[in-house]
């Protein structure tokens, strides 16, 4: 049995987890990779001979390249299927004949399917312009089954050639209920960022949609935030749920995105208020002059987790807001590090710890900016987040209301960091459009 477990010491230090064997009737675990960093997802190809897995390089990083490495069980050989693809694969399943392997990553908006085949050759994308998950290949290799969804549909099961063509849907699970909806599609633009980087997002409309009128703007930002807002479905922050109430949402994916090669990920450790604040307001410019229906005097922006970070930031650099709703977001660094149960995400983004680099933790810390925040702040936070911990939107209201500044404060004393309890999200749904509103 091939197996994955950290042993870093304590755990909340590190990402290394490594591959383990055991034999299956019982015995002592024996390492099987040796690296710092983060190794995962083994699966044994069905004829037994190879072994494949994803491998990151860089210890104490979640969002590394994760590389699909293909191991000989005969000879211990390891090299790497995809070195020259720039782009993390999320997802792999073997051919029935364990000559290929197919696999997933995210592509810009969307999540692609790829094949590689072992006797040599690049990865060669399959699909392109879908957000397609749970991959599967049929015996004869003709055939995939992939689970497609959008913005503006839940996932169904899709059967498509081995070329990716679409042979036909093979579900139609939420067809009478989108029948009564007016859900809206992502629709994509780019625009330049800092130090002149092209820079993608996206637009969607509200239902009954007049090109004639002036609609106000929810501007959102993403967490991570190594993340990336993707034309796909949500159950939490739903687009189309933002703009159902007569708002056209804008969504934008800055530096630190992830699906744009891993030098634009890695853009934003160490610079968290720099090219990235630069990127978002850019790319909401760009919209603004392009889009003559969007009523720039009337903007809402919200984020959770670094985009509550972002929002925090936002509000002690600009007046351009109406309005801001900041969920679980970091308010001070230094104290935050303090109580988060993951040491190694600060120190990878701040380098190192406060008292051997004070400098890396005060320079993008959105306390120090107190005295110009202005803008009126819906802060949400869950008793239960360990992440970022409670004490940091407390302590941003708190700034907030001695400010004189207009701030509510949401508080769900049973959710961490993310609002997942159905009744929970009703409120939060809720107070949120009520906010903006």
């Amino acid at each position: 049995m091939a197996f994955v477990r950290n042993t870093d010491v304590p755990a909340m230090v590190g990402t290394g987890n490594d591959i383990w064997l055991v034999p299956a009737a019982g015995g002592e675990p024996i390492l099987l990779t040796e690296s710092d960093a983060n190794d995962t997802s083994p699966q044994y190809s069905p004829d037994g001979r190879w072994m494949a897995y994803l491998a990151m390089s860089r210890p104490g990083f979640e969002a590394d390249r994760a590389q699909l490495i293909l191991r000989d069980r005969r000879t211990g050989v390891v090299r790497s299927l995809t070195a020259g693809l720039d782009a993390s694969v999320d997802f792999f399943t073997w051919s029935a004949d364990s000559g290929t392997i197919w696999f997933q990553a995210q592509d810009q908006l969307f999540h692609s399917v790829y094949r590689v085949s072992l006797s040599g050759g690049e990865p060669v994308k399959v699909t392109e312009g879908a957000y397609d998950g749970a991959l599967q290949v049929s015996a004869d290799g003709r055939t995939l089954v992939v689970a497609r969804q959008a913005t503006d549909r839940p996932a169904d099961l899709f059967v498509l050639g081995a070329d990716g063509a679409v042979v036909r849907q093979l579900t139609h699970q939420n067809r009478d209920l989108l029948a009564r909806l007016s859900l809206q599609p992502a629709e994509p633009f780019w625009a330049t960022g800092a130090e002149g980087t092209p820079v993608q997002g996206f637009l969607v409309k509200p239902p009954d949609f007049d090109p004639s009128r002036k609609y106000p703007v929810v501007f959102l930002i993403h967490g991570g935030p190594q993340g990336a807002w993707t034309d796909s479905w949500s159950y939490r922050w739903n687009p189309n749920m933002f703009a159902a109430p007569g708002y056209v949402v804008v969504a934008v994916n800055p530096r630190g995105s992830t699906g744009y090669g891993q030098r634009f990920t890695d853009e934003i450790t160490g610079d968290w208020g720099g090219k990235v604040y630069t990127d978002l307001m850019n790319a909401l410019d760009h919209a603004l002059a392009t889009y003559p229906f969007l009523d720039g005097d009337r903007m809402v922006a919200a984020g959770a987790s670094y985009g509550g970070y972002m929002i925090n930031w936002v509000n002690g650099h600009t007046d351009r807001f109406k309005a801001l709703i900041n969920h679980d977001g970091l308010f001070d660094i230094p104290s935050m590090y303090g109580a988060t149960e993951e040491l190694w995400f600060p120190e990878w983004e701040f380098g190192g710890q406060p008292w051997r680099n004070p400098e890396g933790f005060h320079r993008w810390n959105p306390a120090h900016h107190v005295a110009s925040m202005n803008t009126p702040t819906l802060v949400i936070h869950g008793a239960l987040d360990y992440r970022v911990p409670l004490d940091q939107g407390i302590a941003a209201f708190t700034a907030l209301r001695r400010r004189g500044v207009d701030a509510r404060f949401l508080y769900f004393p049973d959710e961490g960091h993310w609002v997942l309890k159905p009744q929970n999200a009703m409120v939060w749904w809720q107070e949120m459009l009520g906010w903006i509103e």
